[in-house]
């Protein structure tokens, strides 16, 4: 009689055993220190945003001549820059965690970077415009 070799069942194998071979949990490391590094600079250039939108006129005309400001407009292009950034990989984690197709995944996540990418431009753009003409 042929002796059969038994197979631990799944519930008897440890999570972690599971878990193997599925990927690197190494990835993602760095991509968290860079979001909580930029949630950092955000912080204090809000502060100076809010208090200085607090401060200023609430029409076009007081905008447009406080971002015509060189300090001005240099800490609001710092603010932005930050701000696109963690916004993007936010939503970039939250894809990978959250959509399972690879293909779907991909183009969410270039997307993600594009739209940033291109808002960061017209937003840089558009306070030099603003600073340099009044």
């Amino acid at each position: 009689m042929k002796k059969h070799k038994t197979k631990h069942s799944d519930h008897l194998v440890a999570p972690l055993a599971k878990a193997r071979g599925l990927g690197s949990t190494h990835h993602g490391s760095g991509q968290w220190m860079a979001e909580r590094v930029s949630a950092l600079v955000i912080l204090p250039l809000v502060f100076w945003l809010t208090w200085s939108v607090v401060h200023m006129g609430h029409d076009y005309a007081s905008f447009t001549a406080w971002l015509h400001q060189p300090l001005n407009a240099l800490l609001m292009i710092l603010t932005l820059l930050p701000m696109f950034y963690h916004s993007a990989y936010g939503v970039i984690v939250v894809i990978e965690d959250y959509v399972h197709g690879t293909a779907m995944r991909f183009i969410s996540v270039y997307g993600v970077k594009l739209v940033s990418l291109v808002l960061t431009i017209i937003s840089v753009v558009s306070i030099l415009k603003i600073a340099f003409t009044g």
